[in-house]
């Protein structure tokens, strides 16, 4: 008898530890809470190590460089009010320019040339041929390096230009990168790559940040050109998965000004995982005018004091006067972006939204089906996609912003994930998405709500569960 008491004790201590700890976030403490109601112990342990609160940690949060920023790199053109944007459409959205403006710690730079990528061959060819130009760096960081045919390829890349003399710094998560094998790493330590874990496994387990990952996709040459968008670095990414076929994907070259903050996010991100400050003025060339676009660089994670990317989508279906479309593989919305995009669609404007017919994680795809139904009668329309796998991650609002980074329509990329966005402001970086918005709605079946609702009993059951845990996933 006295075992149970003491079990029934540590049971409602465990549940008012979540209660009091996760009092800012009702969802994620109803998600903890089910699982520690489901598997009392084992919930509460994983609890402990996967639900640390990041920001909370002072130590992570070094931002030394990024204050004054704009100072430090003496960045010329500098977008400091709507009017003196090119694209027109913006000139009398006042608060939305304020909003965007405030997002991270960037500016909006101006002189930029930036080149959408559609898909993995695109990507990597362009992001190989300037590799292969690199005179003194290449600074590469992905969520996801594999030890496989384009994985070999990028790493002997990689080692060629660092016998040359090319400084490479290479940044891979813990998480994401799991697979790779010692002897991958040891060739890069051969070749003289300097290569380095952010937040290895078996760290972030015992430093309790397990539930945090570094989805960001940088690579740097020179300090003149950057590369940000969805892919990382495997033969899935090229269709090489038979489970998914083709690849759907959207990736970004960027040279100019924008370069600097791309360099800026990866050498935070370096000094974070290497306790190595590096900020010598080589590291940031002078840039050649190599054209007249306007970009601002959005980084986001749980070590700023801000959810950037989570408010830039709500602030953009805020603002929207005609159109907000949509291109995430993972949706799962928060409560601010949820009420967001119904009450856009009640007010008239075209939402739509472009998700897989066939998820890669079929638990995700439960989570995500069960925010539908409420979405699809608030007139918001959704797309399967039915060629592949569709993994970009991309928006356009209006004729006014377009979007491409990392971070999914998610929770997770939303609150716990390091992510990079990058948001293009002028009509022809517009237009060149729109033509591939275009071809996956031809690629895709717009959902019926009717035939939506036929699903079954047990279908609508493992979504309302899912929903529930949906926060953490």
């Amino acid at each position: 008898m006295t075992w149970v008491v003491f079990g029934v004790i540590l049971y409602i201590f465990q549940l008012l530890t979540i209660v009091i700890i996760e009092n800012k976030h009702p969802s994620k403490t109803v998600a903890w809470l089910i699982i520690s109601f489901c598997v009392p112990i084992v919930g509460f342990v994983l609890y402990y190590f996967m639900a640390q609160d990041y920001t909370a940690r002072r130590r992570v949060r070094k931002r030394w460089f990024v204050e004054n920023m704009v100072e430090k790199l003496q960045i010329v053109h500098i977008v400091k009010k709507a009017q003196e944007l090119r694209n027109t459409e913006l000139h009398s959205q006042e608060r939305l320019f304020e909003l965007i403006s405030s997002l991270s710690e960037s500016p909006i730079t101006g002189n930029n040339k930036t080149e959408v990528l559609t898909n993995g061959r695109a990507t990597y060819d362009a992001i190989f041929e300037a590799i292969r130009a690199a005179k003194h760096h290449v600074h590469v960081e992905f969520y996801i390096l594999k030890d496989d045919v384009i994985g070999r390829m990028f790493q002997k890349l990689l080692i060629e230009k660092a016998k040359e003399g090319v400084k490479v710094r290479v940044i891979a998560d813990g998480v994401g990168s799991i697979e790779l094998k010692r002897s991958y790493l040891k060739r890069f330590e051969e070749a003289g790559v300097e290569f380095h874990w952010f937040l290895p496994l078996w760290v972030s387990f015992f430093r309790r940040r397990l539930n945090y990952r570094n989805h960001r996709k940088i690579v740097v040459v020179d300090g003149k050109v950057g590369f940000v968008g969805g892919i990382n670095i495997g033969d899935e990414y090229l269709g090489g998965d038979p489970k998914t076929g083709f690849w759907r994907d959207t990736h970004l070259k960027i040279e100019g000004d924008s370069v600097y903050v791309l360099q800026v996010v990866f050498l935070h991100d370096w000094a974070f995982t290497t306790k190595q400050r590096l900020l010598s003025r080589e590291l940031f060339p002078p840039q050649d005018l190599v054209g007249d676009e306007q970009v601002k660089i959005v980084a986001s994670g749980p070590d700023t004091s801000w959810d950037a990317i989570q408010e830039l989508y709500f602030g953009a279906l805020n603002h929207a006067k005609d159109r907000v479309w949509i291109i995430t593989p993972y949706f799962i919305p928060d409560p601010g972006n949820m009420l967001a995009l119904k009450t856009a669609a009640v007010s008239g404007i075209d939402v739509r939204i472009i998700i897989p017919h066939k998820s890669d994680s079929k638990i995700v795809d439960w989570a995500c089906r069960s925010y539908i139904e409420e979405l699809l009668q608030s007139g918001v329309r959704f797309y399967e996609y039915y060629r592949g796998f569709p993994h970009a991650k991309a928006m356009i609002m209006d004729r006014s912003i377009a979007c491409v980074g990392t971070a999914n329509m998610d929770m997770r990329s939303f609150f716990y994930n390091f992510e990079l966005n990058a948001l293009m402001f002028d009509e022809q970086a517009i237009d060149r998405l729109e033509q591939d918005f275009m071809q996956d709605f031809e690629d895709s079946k717009e959902m019926d709500y009717k035939q939506f609702m036929e699903r079954s009993k047990l279908q609508r059951g493992l979504e309302a569960l899912f929903r529930l845990l949906s926060p953490l996933l």
